[in-house]
């Protein structure tokens, strides 16, 4: 399956960072150790032969035509389970996934140009966002994330879509080469209150954005409003969620960016996640948000700390 990644040389010829991660991802993807590995490659083998194409300026991406038995493609789409960032449209079955995560593009869209930028997408699923990128005018999207899961939903989709510039690696942001790279812009959402050093993290995406008219698009969970100095660090869970490390207040939140380095911070949107923007689908069957909020009170968790509220700041360097 590595051959997928054989034409990331051509997106930056020369680009010595680009060509080691190749060879990381190439190795990851050849020798990954999950026992559904050989469950999942034998769904997308069984994927029926298309015409790829894709539309991407849209919720739903919609890629390739309209298969023949879309109740035979169903079937084995829903053996990539679980799809969690979405809507998608895949030979024209509908992926409802338990993220709506046309809302959270919807509300970063208008604040961001990405005509012909060289993107990374830290933390990116299954490439859901790429697609949008791309569709809002971005050269090429970089996406990495450990789950390989995420990267056999992406290959799915690729079945679809063809040999469009969006690419899904299966490494996490720690093992990303140690080598200068200049990207135009730097996608971390969702990633950041999963960092045991959020500092050192912000810093590592500045050190990758080049010098002038680049920038970080940073979503990550705060600390409702009024609450804008302090930080919660959870004892254990947050929202069921293990690994949650520091949620930060707003004013906290902007002085980590600026203590990275960061000069021009613009907050540009504060929503309280609900429960129509991530719940259980048909294709997301396991336990969502409304299962991680207090009966009594739906603006505590389980644990009855702050119901999650999302910030996404812009900064430039």
């Amino acid at each position: 399956m590595s051959e997928f990644y054989t034409s990331l040389g051509a997106l930056w010829p020369g680009n010595d960072w680009l060509t080691a991660t190749q060879a990381l991802a190439d190795s990851k993807l050849r020798d990954h150790p999950h026992g559904d590995l050989p469950r999942w490659r034998a769904a997308l083998g069984s994927l029926p032969d298309t015409r790829p194409s894709a539309v991407l300026d849209c919720s739903a991406p919609k890629l390739g035509p309209v298969a023949d038995d879309p109740e035979g493609l169903r079937a084995q789409l829903m053996k990539l389970h679980p799809w969690r960032k979405g809507p998608l449209r895949l030979g024209g079955v509908l992926i409802d996934t338990e993220w709506r995560s046309d809302w959270k593009w919807e509300r970063i869209a208008p604040h961001i140009d990405l005509a012909d930028h060289k993107v990374l997408d830290i933390g990116c699923g299954n490439g859901y966002f790429g697609l949008r990128m791309l569709g809002a005018g971005a050269h090429f999207v970089i996406g990495i994330d450990p789950t390989i899961l995420f990267v056999m939903q992406w290959l799915a989709c690729r079945h679809f879509s063809g040999d469009i510039l969006n690419y899904v690696l299966p490494l996490g942001v720690e093992e990303l080469p140690d080598i200068p790279v200049t990207f135009d812009t730097v996608f971390s959402m969702g990633v950041l209150y999963h960092r045991r050093d959020p500092l050192h993290h912000l810093a590592r995406i500045r050190s990758m954005l080049k010098k002038n008219g680049s920038a970080m698009v940073l979503e990550t969970l705060v600390l409702p409003q009024g609450r804008d100095e302090e930080l919660l660090v959870p004892e254990d869970r947050y929202a069921r969620m293990r690994n949650v490390w520091a949620v930060p207040g707003l004013r906290r939140l902007e002085q980590w960016v600026r203590a990275a380095g960061f000069r021009c911070v613009e907050l540009v949107d504060v929503t309280a996640t609900s429960t129509k923007e991530q719940r259980s689908t048909e294709w997301m069957r396991f336990e969502s948000l409304d299962r991680a909020l207090s009966k009594q009170d739906k603006a505590r968790t389980l644990e009855g700390l702050p119901a999650p509220v999302r910030a996404v700041i812009i900064a430039r360097s």
